[in-house]
């Protein structure tokens, strides 16, 4: 069997994933401890691990509203 990647459509997801990652782990970092759902350090494997989803969840669901 031969794969061949289509790196026109990974790139645009690779560089979302990344931007996501990074947006979440900065938000988290300035997020108080209080206003956060869980412990940070179970955020931050969550972002990391869970790659374009792992971003998502804490956008969506890690942070107490304000």
């Amino acid at each position: 069997m031969n794969f061949e990647i289509n790196w026109d459509i990974v790139w645009p997801i690779l560089a979302l994933q990344a931007v996501l990652a990074v947006t979440a782990l900065i938000s988290l970092a300035r997020t108080a401890t209080e206003a956060v759902r869980g412990p940070k350090w179970m955020w931050v494997l969550v972002i990391i691990a869970g790659n374009l989803a792992g971003s998502i969840a804490y956008f969506v669901g890690g942070r107490r509203d304000a």
